[in-house]
């Protein structure tokens, strides 16, 4: 197993203290920000729940049978539920289904085939549609000891609160700036780069440590170019509009894009530095800004299913233009 970040390290310690005291609940419900490393937590916790012989440190031996048959993916009281491929569409399906609510219920009705633990791990849940959460209501109403459901969340409030108050929670938040950057440093990355990536993704280390794999900054600091040439009357919206959907990285283009707003919002509110936003004028108008960030938003879901996307785009970025009108 990799080595765990100190904001995982917490939220999995806290888990296992509660199982050491006997506390640890039927099903634990771990919420937090994308790309926090929930998951790996899941499977950490999930690895010590099935092993027979843990360390001293709590953790999973990773030596006994269990764990050899959990890191083959062949444990016979192990199950993973996420989201599926629709055999009749062969596409990836959006939600959880009952069906597979339903697939859960029936293993941990069974005797655990290997005498200890029975352990799910539910990845993303709030994907569980309506019927699939009124079937895993009844399932956490009428817990069976030895039986450990982990649901894992980047959006925890989308659930109901019928299955949230019976769920344990284990928080994940944003680690400070200081443990952050020195992570990033730790993983062998500049720190001229780490700062910038960190600026940019708002302290979120999972977010600048992508960013910085797959060269998303440099992607980052185009749209930010294109947005101060629009601003200035330099560039025209369908240009720009038909050089992004060019990208297939158009939808990660709109995101930096609204972040520009809100990052501008923020300074003509004096809330926030200017930093990389210090190419567009701090006199646009804050209310057209701050209406452009919610339309960009929706923006990335429409041009999955509008016809014409270049013009719904290019109208986005006129919209842009407009709201340093006057400067």
């Amino acid at each position: 197993m990799s080595v765990l970040a100190p904001w995982q390290q917490r939220p999995l310690q806290t888990a296992l203290a509660a199982l050491m005291a006997g506390r640890l609940g039927h099903a634990l419900l771990l919420g937090g920000a994308a790309r926090l490393g929930k998951r790996a937590v899941a499977d950490a916790l999930a690895a010590r729940l099935l092993c027979s012989t843990p360390g001293a440190d709590g953790l999973a031996c990773g030596h006994c049978r269990g764990c050899r048959l959990l890191a083959a993916g062949t444990h016979p009281d192990f199950l993973g539920i996420g989201l599926e491929v629709n055999e009749k569409t062969d596409k990836l399906r959006s939600e959880v289904t009952i069906d597979q609510v339903r697939r859960l219920s029936r293993q941990f009705a069974l005797t655990p085939q290997l005498g200890g633990a029975q352990v799910a791990v539910l990845d993303p849940a709030d994907a569980l549609n309506t019927s699939a959460c009124n079937a895993l209501l009844k399932t956490l109403e009428e817990p069976m000891p030895g039986r450990y459901l982990l649901m894992v969340s980047a959006h925890p409030a989308r659930l109901p609160a019928t299955i949230r108050s019976r769920c344990q929670r284990l928080e994940f938040r944003i680690p400070g700036r200081d443990e952050a950057r020195q992570w990033l440093l730790a993983a062998g990355h500049a720190a001229t780069q780490v700062d910038a990536a960190l600026e940019a993704a708002h302290g979120h280390p999972g977010l600048a440590a992508d960013w910085l794999a797959d060269g998303s900054l440099e992607l980052r600091r185009s749209v930010r170019a294109d947005l101060a040439a629009l601003a200035a009357g330099k560039a025209g919206a369908l240009d720009v509009a038909a050089r992004w959907l060019a990208d297939e990285r158009v939808e990660l283009r709109l995101s930096f894009a609204a972040d520009t707003a809100r990052d501008l919002c923020g300074r003509l509110a004096g809330a926030v530095p200017m930093g990389e936003a210090a190419a567009l004028t701090a006199r646009a108008d804050f209310t057209k800004l701050s209406a452009w960030f919610d339309a960009a938003n929706r923006t990335r879901d429409l041009l999955r299913t509008t016809v014409r996307a270049d013009l719904t785009l290019a109208g986005l970025l006129r919209d842009w233009r407009l709201a340093f009108a006057g400067t």
